[in-house]
C-alpha cells in the first residue's frame, strides 16, 4: 500500500517540485517509508495520507510539525519561510488531535461574590468589608454565601458537574454549576453547650489544597494546620474525623488512579514536615508514611504505573512503590528546591473513566465497567511510550524524565530567568507549559523537551489547559485571566472543567468567578 501511495503522490506533483518527507509519530517512530510529497501539499492532504497509512476506519484529525513549528500553510511555502534544508528526507511529525474542540472562554457567566454580613437590629445587609471595633462579624445562618476570605483553591469534579473551592476562611464549599450558586458549605456535627449542632465544619487554618477522587465519590481538603478532611460531595458532610498525622501544612494531594483500584480508596498527601503519607478513606487512617526527604516535600503525584513521585526542597525527586512504601529510585539533577511536578498522563488520571461525552456510571454493571474504561483511556493516552515526568525548580530549570526507563533526565530545559514555580502537561501529553516569576509562561515539546514559544505579560504562575490541548489559560497577580479581566486583586487559583465548557477562578478578592465559552 505504501508503494501505491508513493507512486500516486509522485504522479500528482509536478516534476522537480516534490519534496522527500518522512512522517513520524510524536515518539519519533517512522510511519512507513519516505514519501515524495508535492510542495503544494497542505495539512488537509497530509491528514488524508496519515489516515490511509494508519488504516483508520474513522478519520482522525492531526496537526503537523516541521522543526517543532506547526505546519499551517502549504509545504513549499513553509520551507521557503523557514529556510528549511531538504537535502535529506524532511521529518514531519504528526500529532493526533482531540475528537472534540473547546470554544475559547470569553465571558464571565457568574460572579459568586463574597460579602461580610453585618448584623443589625433589623436584618442582615450586604455591605463591603468593614473592619474595626464598631462592627462585629457574624456567621450567617444562610450558608448559600461565598467565602469571606481569599479563595486559595478551586477544582472541578472529574465529570465536570460539580465545583469545589477552599479558602482562607477555613471552609470548603461545593457549588451548583446549573444554577451557579453555592450548594453546600461542608458541615459536620459539632459538640457545643447545647449538645450537637449542625454547623460549618472548618479546618483549623487556611484550606490550601483540594482534590477529587477520579471516580468523583470523594473530595479531600488539606490545610495549613496539617490536617486533612474527606467529604461526601453529594451531601457536603465529612466522611469521618479529620485525618491527623502531618506536623506542618499540606503542600499537595494526589489520588490513586481508578484504573488501578476501583472504587477509589487511597490518596497521598505531601507536607512541609518532609513526609508524604498514604491514607485509606475506608479505614480512615494513614496506612503508609513515606519518609526519606531531608527537607519539605513540595509536591506529590500518584502515577498511572502505580508509583508515587515526591519532589522536595532537598533538590531530589523520589519514586516510591505503594504496597509497602519502599523507595524505588531517586532522581537527581536539580541544584535547588523542586517546586512542581507534572505527569504526561495527568489528565486521564484525573478524569478516570469520564470523558467529554459526559457519560455517567451509576448502575452496578456500569460501575464495574469504570475500571475497564479508565484502563483503556490510560493505555491509549500512554501509547507505547513510558509515562513522562517534568519537574520545575528554583534553579531556573526543568527536567524531563522517563522514570520507568532511567534515573537520569531525558533532557534539561532551560530558558527561564527566574525560579520555575509551576509546570503542567497538556491533556494529550504533547506539550508542557511552565510558569516563572520572570513574568512569562513558556511552552515546550512534551516529548523532546525542546522550547517552542514564550507568552509574556503576566506576573504570576496560575494557569490551566483546555481539555482538547488547544488552549492555555493563565491567571496572575495582575488580577486578570489572560485576557479575561474581572478580578479586583491577585488570582490564586484557576481550573478548567474536564468537559471544557467552564473555567473557575478565585483569588485575593474573595470572589469565585465562573467563565463560559
Amino acid at each position: 500500500m505504501e508503494m501505491e501511495m508513493e507512486m500516486e503522490i509522485e504522479e500528482q506533483g509536478e516534476t522537480g517540485k516534490n519534496v522527500m518527507c518522512q512522517l513520524k509519530d510524536p515518539e519519533g517512530n517512522d510511519l512507513g517509508h519516505p514519501l515524495y510529497l508535492p510542495q503544494d501539499a497542505a495539512p488537509k492532504e497530509l491528514q488524508q495520507i496519515v489516515n490511509k497509512l494508519l488504516n483508520n476506519e474513522e478519520k482522525q484529525s492531526y496537526t503537523f510539525y516541521i522543526s517543532d513549528q506547526e505546519l499551517v500553510v502549504q509545504l513549499g511555502t513553509n520551507l521557503q519561510q523557514n529556510k528549511v534544508s531538504v537535502e535529506k528526507a524532511l521529518p514531519i511529525v504528526y500529532q493526533p488531535q482531540a475528537v472534540f474542540r473547546i470554544r475559547p472562554i470569553n465571558r464571565c457567566s457568574s460572579t459568586i461574590a463574597v460579602f461580610l454580613l453585618i448584623y443589625w437590629d433589623f436584618r442582615a445587609i450586604k455591605l463591603p468589608c468593614f473592619k474595626g471595633p464598631k462592627y462585629k462579624r457574624e456567621e450567617s445562618k444562610n450558608r448559600n454565601l461565598g467565602h469571606t476570605e481569599a479563595v486559595l483553591s478551586v477544582a472541578f469534579s472529574p465529570d465536570g458537574q460539580q465545583l469545589a473551592s477552599g479558602s482562607g476562611d477555613t471552609t470548603v464549599r461545593l457549588w451548583d454549576l446549573n444554577t451557579q450558586t453555592p450548594m453546600y458549605t461542608c458541615t459536620g456535627r459539632v459538640l457545643g453547650d447545647e449538645g450537637y449542632t449542625e454547623r460549618a465544619l472548618r479546618h483549623k487554618n487556611w484550606v490550601l489544597c483540594i482534590a477529587w477522587s477520579p471516580d468523583g465519590k470523594h473530595l479531600v481538603s488539606g490545610s495549613k494546620a496539617g490536617e486533612l478532611q474527606c467529604w461526601d460531595p453529594q451531601t457536603g458532610k465529612p466522611s469521618g474525623n479529620p485525618l491527623i498525622g502531618h506536623k506542618k501544612w499540606i503542600t499537595g494531594i494526589s489520588w490513586e488512579p481508578v484504573h488501578l483500584r476501583a472504587p477509589c480508596r487511597r490518596f497521598v498527601s505531601s507536607s512541609k514536615d518532609g513526609a508524604a503519607r498514604i491514607w485509606d478513606v475506608s479505614l480512615r487512617k494513614c496506612v503508609i508514611c513515606l519518609s526519606g526527604h531531608t527537607l519539605a516535600v513540595t509536591c506529590v503525584k500518584w502515577g498511572g504505573d502505580g508509583v508515587i513521585y515526591t519532589g522536595s526542597q532537598d533538590c531530589t525527586i523520589k519514586v516510591w512503590e505503594t504496597s509497602q512504601g519502599k523507595l524505588i529510585r531517586e532522581l537527581k539533577g536539580h541544584g535547588h528546591w523542586v517546586n512542581s511536578l507534572a505527569l504526561s498522563t495527568e489528565y486521564v488520571l484525573r478524569t478516570g473513566a469520564f470523558d467529554h461525552t459526559g457519560k455517567q456510571f451509576t448502575s452496578p454493571e456500569e460501575m464495574k465497567e469504570r475500571l475497564k474504561v479508565a484502563l483503556e483511556r490510560y493505555n491509549k493516552m500512554k501509547g507505547n511510550a513510558p509515562e513522562r515526568l517534568v519537574s520545575g525548580s528554583d534553579d531556573f530549570t526543568m527536567f524531563l524524565w522517563e522514570p520507568a526507563v532511567s534515573k537520569h533526565p531525558k533532557t534539561r530545559m532551560t530558558g527561564h530567568q527566574q525560579l520555575v514555580n509551576h509546570v503542567y502537561f497538556s491533556p494529550d501529553g504533547q506539550w508542557v507549559a511552565s510558569a516563572s516569576i520572570d513574568k512569562s509562561v513558556k511552552l515546550w515539546n512534551g516529548t523532546t523537551g525542546k522550547f517552542v514559544a514564550a507568552f509574556r505579560g503576566h506576573v504570576g504562575p496560575v494557569y490551566h489547559w483546555s481539555a482538547d490541548s488547544r488552549l492555555l489559560l493563565s491567571g496572575s497577580k495582575d488580577s486578570t485571566l489572560k485576557y479575561l479581566p474581572g478580578h479586583d486583586d491577585e488570582v490564586f487559583a484557576v481550573d478548567w472543567s474536564p468537559d471544557g465548557e467552564k473555567v473557575a477562578s478565585g483569588g485575593r478578592d474573595r470572589v469565585l468567578k465562573l467563565w463560559m465559552g
